[in-house]
């Protein structure tokens, strides 16, 4: 058998002169894979670089080559034997846990007549009904098995978390063992304080006598944490974006959003503006031509709007002040946050004021809408969460002409985020 250790090849090789290996290692392989008795008819040659010729194996490199053999047909019989094992291991798992899919589908679980009726709530409002029988609708968050005789459940409303505990044949049911993530399920039972040293959303816990499913997510390949998990690709998120927001983090965000939408308009009624629902179909540019979205209005041209401006300011004459909460469209493709294709736009618009008048307006709207938000517990609870390092700002704004906005952000060493380089007259400062 022929070794080339500068041409040969372990994998392509045949060990013969015109395709040789490239091991000493391959041709022992070969040949202790041979009948024992054609074995001593083999023997190995050589050849150490490309100007020299084949010679025969030495002894010491013939025996560490069988060595290492030997060393990787144990390590390969090892692997073999463990992968029996491990597939005998999984074969039984399967077989115990079909055999219990089997016996599951003999519990039936039945809400007991004596108990007291349970009155329905939203997690929200567990605090105050603890120690009473309830039930609760919600989707199934997150879930874990503690033995074989516990289960534990936490369920999303919407309105809150709640942890559920399930025991005995509760847990034992079909539907016990195939629930899967996002299922909608009602639970029944008295909410109690968790005990001494264990931690559950709120302090407490649904000590569950029963429950049903209502809807079962799928599971498998179509399961929600199969959709949407920690790794996923962000244009995948995009395109599953009505799983992602079933999150704690975008569905937190969603919340404070809502709370700031309600803020803005809080902060407007309790100065005497009138709220305005301008439309989102116009026939004419806001803020000039070559951002319009334009489509066809039963045969007329017409666009979606870049601002209500000018519907606000027909509106001052009757209604004095006004403002609105809508939605405005910019044609500009970018990637930046300050260039979307849709958002909601707060505009307001107000009669006979100066210019300090504007500001101070403006200054009063963003501390009050702040502070509104902030002061809520709820809403501020998930603030910290999602922004820990946030803190409003109370202080008077500073005020400065645009020159010397400039001149400050040069000497203060800002730059342009397009170049890199200083901010000149003329410039936007974002």
């Amino acid at each position: 058998l022929f070794v080339d250790e500068t041409a040969g090849s372990d994998e392509t090789g045949r060990g013969t002169k015109c395709t040789p290996y490239q091991t000493a290692l391959a041709a022992v392989a070969l040949i202790a894979s041979m009948p024992e008795e054609k074995q001593p008819t083999f023997k190995i040659v050589v050849k150490k670089t490309s100007d020299t010729e084949y010679v025969e194996i030495t002894a010491s490199a013939l025996k560490k080559a069988r060595k290492s053999h030997e060393i990787a047909a144990k390590k390969a019989k090892k692997q073999a034997e463990q992968s029996s094992k491990d597939k005998e291991q999984n074969e039984a798992r399967e077989a115990e846990e079909q055999r219990r899919l089997e016996e599951s589908k003999k519990i039936v679980l039945v809400e007991d007549a004596a108990l007291a009726a349970a009155q329905q709530i939203r997690i929200q409002d567990a605090v105050q009904n603890r120690n009473m029988r309830v039930k609760v609708f919600g989707w199934v968050h997150r879930q874990r098995v503690q033995g074989k005789d516990m289960m534990f459940v936490v369920l999303r409303d919407g309105t809150g978390f709640l942890q559920c505990v399930l025991t005995d044949r509760l847990c034992h049911s079909y539907d016990a063992l195939t629930l899967t993530l996002e299922s909608a399920i009602a639970v029944y039972g008295q909410i109690k304080e968790v005990p001494a040293g264990k931690t559950a959303p709120d302090g407490h816990e649904l000590v569950v006598d029963y429950w049903h499913v209502v809807g079962k997510a799928p599971g498998g390949d179509d399961s929600f944490s199969n959709r949407v998990n920690d790794e996923s690709d962000p244009s995948l998120l995009l395109q599953q974006r009505h799983l992602v927001i079933r999150g704690e983090k975008a569905s937190s965000i969603l919340k404070v959003r809502a709370r700031v939408m309600r803020a803005f308009r809080d902060h407007f009624d309790n100065n005497a503006y009138v709220e305005v629902t301008p439309p989102c179909m116009v026939q004419t540019e806001v803020e000039g031509g070559s951002t319009l979205f334009g489509f066809d209005y039963y045969g007329e041209l017409a666009y979606l709007t870049q601002s209500s401006q000018l519907y606000l300011e027909t509106c001052l004459p009757s209604m004095g002040a006004v403002y609105t909460l809508s939605e405005s469209y910019r044609a500009e493709k970018s990637n930046t946050r300050r260039h979307l294709s849709e958002f909601t736009h707060c505009e307001a618009e107000i009669p006979f004021i100066s210019f300090d008048d504007l500001l101070d307006s403006i200054e009063a709207m963003v501390k009050g809408v702040v502070s509104r938000v902030w002061e809520e517990p709820a809403t501020r609870a998930m603030i910290t969460q999602l922004n820990p390092d946030f803190k409003p700002y109370t202080e008077p704004f500073v005020r400065m002409r645009y020159e010397d906005a400039i001149k400050w952000l040069n000497e203060h060493g800002i730059k342009r985020a397009e170049d890199g380089k200083d901010f000149e007259f003329g410039d936007d400062i974002p």
